[in-house]
């Protein structure tokens, strides 16, 4: 059993925040969009439903088992994650910070796999016709806490020689 620190407990916190928001934003998407159904926001931003089978950018979506292997990894991942957190040291906030929005994006689109079978996304951003692939919240949380993570190498003192 895991010795959580309050430190882990409240970046977990943050993690459940993140899962709670994107499943609210998910499932207002599904309520007022149709499948490919674009609403304009904004000159460079739509919203569009779209269902991704697959990993980021729909790859694997042809794989009949891609699903499971999914459910599988980030199942794994999110454990990893969990123990890691629960022993950082409490000064280390932007290393938490970092797998808290990687774990709370990971059980986001977790709990579509699971419950749904594909991942649901609906937040399109493009340039006139170039359009990036359709996402999501948690699919961001990942991005930037993953982005996060390469931040917190550079700046750490051990990457410094």
């Amino acid at each position: 059993m895991l010795n959580m620190k309050g430190s882990a407990i409240r970046w977990i916190l943050l993690a459940l925040a993140i899962v709670l928001i994107d499943q609210i934003a998910k499932c207002a998407a599904v309520a007022y969009l149709e499948v490919y159904q674009t609403e304009y926001v904004l000159p460079f931003f739509n919203l569009t439903l779209a269902f991704n089978r697959g990993a980021a950018f729909s790859f694997l979506s042809d794989s009949g088992y891609a699903n499971y292997f999914f459910i599988a990894f980030a199942s794994i991942v999110s454990l990893v994650i969990v123990a890691m957190l629960a022993r950082l040291e409490s000064r280390k906030v932007l290393s938490a910070l970092s797998l808290a929005l990687v774990l709370g994006g990971a059980v986001g689109n977790l709990i579509d796999r699971v419950r749904l079978g594909f991942v649901v996304d609906f937040l399109d951003f493009h340039a006139g016709a170039y359009h990036w692939p359709a996402f999501n919240v948690a699919d961001s949380a990942i991005c930037i806490g993953v982005l996060l993570m390469f931040v917190d190498v550079f700046l750490s003192p051990s990457s410094r020689t």
